[in-house]
């Protein structure tokens, strides 16, 4: 399918700087902080970054000069030789250094929305005081702000809450890593040195807009099927709606067939491999094996028909950093991932690697081969172990899971700023029930007109957006989303060490009911892929805890992933110089075209 596009709204936007211009100049103006130890590191770093790292397929071997091995391991290790190596190890380390720092620095382009709109009400503002509906207490609000231009760490302490929640983790968008590229190098623009030839990070929707609107009311659709089985989707007449009316929003940003949305087509993503097979990834229902232990992958999911946030009252109170006092209701009958409520539950306490780490041992139970580029693969003497083996494959999706987040959490809370879907069913509401006026901000007419939302409020009785969990979204901003950027990284991780190509053996769906499996009989079920799969399993992943849980958007999801790719090859590229194999490993990205890397 094609891949997402970046966003026709205009927004509002930081010059590019180019790495050699100055500090002040090098960093975004609006709320990334100026403290002194960052002005330091990076006025050093910029110091002695005077080679630049190629773009497409990087390989740095003239950069270190010809090296006959890093290890040494027949000779006597005396303590000449120890220093050589240690040299070795810092020449390594600031090689790579330098070429990260010749990335430039993009423009970090927001969707225009907390400047145009002084009541703050198209940002995100939730668990920070409130003066009412829709509306955040600007004190409290500039406390917030305060916190995110300074970086101090007593700042943030105090923002002016309105309840008992907190903040998730705002100063993680300021963490530096000793690999990869940093996060303020990732931005509206393409990122040529980590092979990233599509816009990293456009900006968001804005509030008024035909995109937004689209969004919204594809957040309300899948509400309204959040306990409809995947594979009843065709016969669903819920879903056939849905489909018509989502065919005729050109910015609707899903798959199509023929031009059109079918139910089948649903809450799918548009990368390569996404539309073949059923819903639901193989490698989110395939039983595997951790060591001797069986896992059968039935999980524990909520009853049904049970959603929250649909009365003004709670909705409020939610927003302020209040509880409700409720909590989910187990269905005490464990099934396999089949609706959307089963993919919501799966992500409200999952490990955010959990799926890919679990992905990596169904890619071991079916016997999938490692990547044609692998070294060891055709190895007459030689296994990977601590080094492109099993070890090595199973660590690295945790290493780029959290190194990820970390890019994420900076376009969250120091640059976009985006507020949840529950925000924009609350605006809704406001306008539906005539007290829009009470906002600066509108929605566009698509969505207060639509279907979807007239069909929610004759469920619901209000406007609202059901949410899956009684707390709503998780307090921090929507744009770009942490499971997807997590899902993009870890899945290029597993396409970079085995075989994407491979075509899934057997494959199976789940029975309607969710209690078993059953082969899946499709006339496609012969071109069902590994990398086709494991873009399936992160969309299955970040949708769960977004469209189909009520708490993010489509686009949150479409451009986390590319942004978690790209983190991902930065530091696959920073690492390959660090093997004593040589290799060339290539691998199919989220836009259909091939990355390399290599050490040769």
């Amino acid at each position: 399918m094609s891949t997402p596009v970046p966003f026709k709204d205009q927004g509002h936007q930081v010059p590019a700087q180019e790495p050699n211009s100055a500090l002040q100049d090098s960093l975004p103006c609006h709320d990334a902080p100026l403290l002194e130890s960052r002005r330091k590191f990076l006025g050093n770093v910029r110091g002695v970054a005077m080679a630049a790292a190629t773009a497409g397929a990087i390989g740095f071997e003239p950069l270190f000069g010809s090296r006959h091995s890093l290890a040494h391991a027949d000779n006597d290790h005396d303590e000449s030789e120890g220093y050589e190596r240690a040299e070795e190890d810092a020449k390594i380390r600031i090689e790579a250094a330098k070429a990260e720092r010749k990335v430039s620095i993009p423009p970090h382009t927001t969707n225009g929305d907390e400047e145009r709109y002084p009541d703050k009400c198209g940002t995100y503002t939730k668990a920070l005081l409130q003066d009412g509906p829709g509306r955040v207490n600007l004190n409290a609000y500039e406390s917030f702000r305060h916190a995110l231009r300074s970086g101090n760490p007593a700042a943030f302490e105090n923002i002016i809450m309105g309840g008992a929640r907190k903040l998730t983790d705002p100063q993680a968008g300021m963490t530096f890593d000793l690999e990869g590229t940093d996060s303020r190098q990732f931005g509206n623009s393409p990122c040529p040195r980590n092979q990233e030839n599509v816009v990293v990070v456009p900006p968001a929707p804005a509030l008024a807009s035909s995109a937004y609107g689209t969004e919204l009311i594809e957040m309300y659709w899948a509400s309204l099927l959040r306990d409809v089985p995947f594979t009843e989707y065709p016969s669903n007449v819920v879903a056939a709606q849905a489909a018509h009316e989502l065919s005729a929003l050109p910015d609707y940003a899903g798959p199509r067939s023929g031009g059109q949305v079918t139910p089948d087509l649903l809450f799918r993503g548009g990368f390569p491999g996404e539309t073949v097979g059923p819903y639901i990834s193989q490698f989110f229902i395939t039983p595997t094996f951790l060591g001797q232990q069986p896992i059968s992958q039935l999980q524990v999911t909520y009853q049904p028909d049970v959603d929250y946030l649909t009365d003004p009252t709670s909705w409020a109170l939610i927003q302020n950093g209040g509880s409700t006092g409720l909590q989910n209701q187990v269905d005490q009958q464990l099934r396999f991932q089949h609706s959307g409520r089963d993919l919501a539950a799966w992500t409200h306490v999952d490990v955010l690697y959990q799926a890919y780490f679990v992905g990596y041992l169904v890619l071991n139970s079916i016997g999938a081969p490692v990547n044609p580029g692998s070294m060891y693969r055709n190895s007459r003497t030689q296994v990977g172990f601590a080094t492109f083996g099993g070890p090595h494959f199973s660590a690295m999706l945790g290493e780029v899971a959290c190194r990820a987040l970390e890019r994420s959490w900076y376009q969250k809370w120091f640059v976009h700023r985006r507020h949840r879907p529950e925000s924009g069913g609350g605006i809704a509401q406001l306008i539906k029930s005539g007290q829009g006026s009470s906002l600066n901000g509108r929605l566009n007419n698509n969505v207060l007109n639509s279907q979807a939302l007239q069909s929610s409020f004759n469920k619901y009785g209000t406007y609202l957006l059901s949410q899956a969990f009684p707390e709503g979204s998780p307090t921090h901003p929507s744009y770009p989303t942490g499971h997807g950027v997590v899902a993009g990284a870890c899945i290029t991780i597993l396409k970079f060490f085995f075989d994407g190509n491979f075509v899934i053996p057997e494959p199976l769906v789940p029975a309607e009911d969710g209690l078993s499996l059953v082969p899946y009989t499709g006339p496609d079920r012969t071109s069902i892929t590994v990398n086709g799969e494991l873009n399936k399993l992160a969309h299955n992943v970040s949708f769960g805890h977004g469209i189909h849980a009520g708490i993010h958007w489509r686009s949150d999801t479409d451009v986390s992933m590319i942004l978690g790719e790209a983190t991902a090859i930065s530091i696959l590229q920073d690492q390959a110089q660090t093997f004593n194999e040589k290799f060339t490993v290539q691998f199919t990205k989220l836009d259909g075209t091939t990355a390399t890397i290599s050490n040769q």
